[in-house]
């Protein structure tokens, strides 16, 4: 695996890679991430992976400072998993003047959910993900369901902006417990741990009502949002929206998904279940 820390470096080996798979991340790799790994290389000639940890999608107070920085084994579960070429730039490569020109992403993606709840995020996740299609040029690239409301933002910028690029849905890898795996698990200590999957359960659970025919969608959020209150979380949302837009269930709705996000202890927790 050929380590790229410029780009013009990144580019030089670009030329000469055929068809290429690309898998974005920040680092602290997981079960998740190597899965994303093995869709790519069954996908494309060539899978190329970023490490970066973006500051431009974290708000005041979140965890930019303390985010995991695990490079050398990360590198080592990449190589292993068949990534010929990683892109791992500083900041300084990235932004090397202030990021003056931004994405703001549609009024919807903004305003609502992790929109709401993480003010700035989805502004900073459209510039740097722009930023580096522009260097890697990929075919093809992989973003996990986990993270839903990002997976259909970036592939409507794609749409949007006529990119030549196939965004590839992967499906959320669990635990055997059912808890989604993310790099923020590990900030869990060992009794939240335990608790983490109640989120997965609530989701589970309304998934399993709506299936039935249940269509009190808000009296379902409701429901879900105090049992995550009573066993001690702090919840920003449990939604039933519609897959494909994220808007409210309507007549037209023909796919759904619940999502939901809350805060266990000091870790923000999020999944979802598509109906």
């Amino acid at each position: 695996m050929q380590i790229h820390e410029t780009i013009e470096s990144f580019r030089t080996a670009r030329a000469g890679c055929g068809q290429l798979a690309f898998v974005p991340t920040m680092g602290n790799l997981h079960d998740g991430h190597i899965a994303l790994v093995h869709r790519a290389a069954a996908s494309a000639e060539t899978v190329a992976a970023s490490i970066f940890v973006n500051r431009l999608q974290f708000g005041a107070g979140e965890d930019f400072d303390r985010y995991p920085r695990t490079f050398e084994g990360d590198c080592a579960k990449l190589r292993a998993a068949g990534v010929a070429h990683l892109f791992a730039p500083d900041e300084s490569v990235m932004y090397p003047q202030p990021q003056t020109y931004h994405v703001d992403p549609a009024p919807g993606h903004v305003n609502d959910l992790e929109g709401a709840a993480r003010a700035g995020h989805f502004r900073g996740v459209a510039t740097v993900v722009l930023k580096l299609f522009s260097i890697v040029r990929p075919d093809l690239a992989m973003f996990g369901k986990k993270d839903y409301q990002q997976l259909l933002m970036i592939s409507a910028m794609v749409r949007q902006f006529a990119l030549p690029i196939r965004i590839v849905p992967c499906e959320t890898v669990r635990a055997p417990d059912g808890l989604a795996l993310s790099s923020r698990n590990g900030y869990l200590s060992a009794p939240e741990r335990a608790e983490a999957p109640r989120l997965q359960r609530v989701l589970a659970q309304i998934a399993r009502a709506v299936r039935s025919g249940e269509r009190r969608f808000a009296t379902l959020e409701t429901q879900a949002l105090e049992a995550l209150r009573q066993a001690g979380w702090a919840p920003d949302y449990v939604s039933v929206r519609d897959a494909q837009t994220l808007s409210p269930p309507g007549a037209g709705s023909h796919r759904l998904v619940v999502l939901g996000a809350a805060r266990l202890g000091h870790t923000r927790l999020l999944d979802n279940i598509e109906i």
